[in-house]
């Protein structure tokens, strides 16, 4: 089979199906008869709450149902309205990309210039706030350029996504997802609101950034409150038990006070994270699926990395002595949100702080040794 042809058959397989949606109600739609009633009730005015409990909807509904269908005048008709909700439930429906050129050509200006589907649609809702047929949602473009269902852009423009890809992956719909592996958890929600205020250090984020295919991979991890952060290469696998191995080992030598807990996403590799809480005495807390903004110090390390450690590259080919010197570069860059000292120098200095006392300020720095880590220019 051509390549051309097994992109068609799985794009037609992920693409909903095209299929009429019967105009009388199901139950899920209105049906003509309710709208009747509506339409009555209002002429003895009846409230949207009361109108509800009539028909058995949610009161919601009701207003919907009124919001879409009154005239300029306020005026609700059933008939009409039934007529239109009907027209709008048809499909397929022609793409609105397709029908209107104005609005094709706009986009298509833009996706030119390396705009996101994204930046073009809250541009257009910016630019033009008081037309719909020139606003649109992100979604439609991708759908537009990722399908071949003629959405009204030409294919030639996929390089022009910051992927570049040319097809869409529906994971929600290829049924290969195996559901949760990592049992036991302590999410993120159960976390102490003190460790938000990065008022004390040993509180840490974790990661892993892999090369492609998934065969090589590297554990990143960042303390919150003074961004030094701990890269381990691994080179041959990363599984629960290699990773437990090689996140103990860079915990090892720190003092009990500069491990007290752990982010994690929900990865396969922390499926073994009881064994690890026991052998390093860390407590370990998980992030909400697909909520990287919950561990943003370690998201915003892991983008620090990848100046060196590009994506598509294989991570396994780098010396131990080379990430160490990564590292090294990256824990003794002066840091605006640290008052421009090192994290290392930080580090250190609250690996020395006694437990009772530590709570370093940057409002404090001559609590902070004169060491040259400060500044240093390597």
């Amino acid at each position: 089979m051509s390549r051309r042809a097994g992109t068609k058959l799985r794009n037609q397989r992920a693409e909903q199906s095209h299929t009429r949606v019967p105009v009388q109600g199901s139950g899920r739609y209105l049906s003509l008869l309710e709208r009747i009633q509506i339409a009555d009730l209002l002429r003895l005015d009846c409230s949207l709450r009361r109108i509800g409990r009539e028909l058995g909807r949610c009161p919601s509904t009701i207003k919907r149902e009124l919001d879409r269908h009154r005239d300029g005048y306020g005026r609700y008709s059933p008939h009409a309205a039934d007529h239109s909700a009907s027209q709008q439930r048809r499909r397929p429906r022609d793409r609105k990309l397709k029908q209107n050129r104005r609005l094709r050509a706009i986009v298509q200006r833009k996706l030119n210039r390396h705009w996101s589907p994204e930046q073009i649609c809250g541009w257009l809702a910016l630019q033009f706030p008081f037309e719909p047929g020139l606003q649109l949602s992100p979604e439609t473009i991708y759908r537009a350029l990722l399908f071949n269902d003629d959405g009204g852009l030409d294919k030639k423009y996929c390089p022009r996504l910051r992927t570049g890809r040319k097809i869409r992956r529906h994971r929600w719909r290829t049924g290969s997802g195996h559901g949760a592996v990592v049992r036991n958890m302590t999410m993120i929600s159960q976390r102490p609101p003190a460790i938000e205020t990065k008022t004390e250090a040993g509180h840490w984020e974790g990661d892993l950034i892999v090369g492609p295919g998934s065969t090589s991979a590297m554990v990143t991890l960042r303390e919150r409150k003074t961004h030094f952060g701990i890269i381990i290469n691994l080179p041959i696998d990363h599984t629960a038990a290699r990773t437990n191995v090689a996140i103990t080992a860079a915990f090892a030598s720190l003092p009990p006070h500069l491990k007290q807990t752990l982010t994690w996403d929900q990865g396969v590799e922390m499926a073994r994270h009881q064994e690890l809480a026991a052998a390093t005495g860390i407590q370990i807390y998980f992030a909400e699926r697909s909520s990287p903004w919950q561990r943003g110090a370690n998201e915003n390390f892991n983008g620090l990395a990848r100046q060196y450690f590009r994506k598509g590259t294989d991570l396994s080919k780098h010396t131990q002595e080379y990430v160490r010197s990564v590292c090294n570069e990256l824990n003794t860059r002066p840091r605006a949100t640290l008052g421009y000292l090192t994290p290392r120098a930080l580090f250190q200095a609250e690996k020395r702080t006694p437990p009772s006392t530590s709570g370093y300020t940057q409002k404090q720095p001559a609590e902070l040794p004169n060491s040259p880590e400060r500044c240093v220019d390597p």
